[in-house]
């Protein structure tokens, strides 16, 4: 299978090459090619000539995307745009990696694929956006949302957890947010299985199970063995740039469509949590 993966460098990406390690990838850093340069864009998937491209590239840093909201919408929605146009000209499949944060966390249960999209930030709106332009330009495309990303080689909520707690006898972290905690080598390999079984259509791939972000912290703290005490807060005491939704679980049902089953999260931040002590 020749995939083309952008977003090579980025902390999904990274397991996505590990996990797509038996097939014909060309794996695509931002400074092989800009995703806001459309000739560019068009020109690195011609070369490669893919059966999939994945596009996991992003502008992520969701308070940084609400004072660089042009630069957010050129590489979110834009460069998601290019991507799909060259796409539709090679004749091959796309996988674009969407969000937890299209919605605004008002709903009391778990987000089913046709919930109404209502985001709360900008980073969400970019991808929302992008998401309503690429299914009228590829019917065809697979929309993947994931959610709460956690792994190795980069940024991420358990290494910044463990860091502090290292640092300091007491933390205190978020407690009325909820979402699943999603291990990439976890969501790496379902994205295999999605392009092997031709998905389309909007999906919700996370590890199974949810938790606020203070309940997250705790099976870290706990994990690793440190005595650091986790002080539950709200959101208003934790003020930051960008709202986030209340509730950010996502229904599997649209996953389990095609016989793929991901681990709990618990079980996914075991095996993370071995794996940074070495074991």
């Amino acid at each position: 299978m020749r995939v083309t993966l952008f977003g090579a460098s980025g902390l999904l990406g990274k397991e996505i090459v590990r996990a797509f390690k038996a097939e014909e990838l060309t794996a695509l850093a931002s400074k092989d090619a800009d995703l806001r340069d459309q000739t560019q864009v068009t020109r690195v998937i011609s070369d490669s000539q893919p059966e999939w491209i994945i596009l996991s590239a992003a502008y992520t840093n969701v308070d940084g995307c609400e004072s660089n909201r042009e630069l957010a919408f050129a590489v979110n929605h834009d460069g998601a745009v290019h991507v799909a146009n060259a796409a539709r000209q090679a004749h091959c499949r796309l996988i674009f990696l969407s969000t937890d944060y299209v919605f605004d966390g008002t709903k009391g249960s778990p987000y089913e694929i046709d919930d109404a999209r209502n985001p709360i930030n900008v980073y969400g709106d970019t991808k929302a956006q992008a998401e309503a332009r690429l299914l009228e330009i590829l019917p065809g495309v697979c929309i993947v949302r994931t959610s709460w990303l956690f792994g190795h080689g980069g940024k991420c909520f358990p290494e910044t957890i463990l860091k502090l707690a290292s640092e300091r006898p007491q933390i205190s972290v978020v407690n009325d947010q909820r979402g699943s905690p999603t291990f990439t080598p976890d969501l790496a390999s379902a994205l295999l299985e999605l392009c092997r079984k031709q998905a389309r259509g909007i999906i919700h791939a996370t590890n199974a199970g949810d938790c606020t972000w203070y309940e997250f912290a705790k099976e870290i703290v706990q994990l690793a063995g440190l005595p650091t005490e986790v002080k539950p807060v709200t959101t208003d005491e934790f003020p930051r740039p960008a709202r986030r939704p209340a509730n950010s679980v996502l229904s599997p049902a649209s996953l389990h469509v095609y016989g793929i089953q991901m681990a709990e999260w618990k079980d996914a931040l075991g095996r993370y949590m071995a794996s940074v002590r070495g074991t």
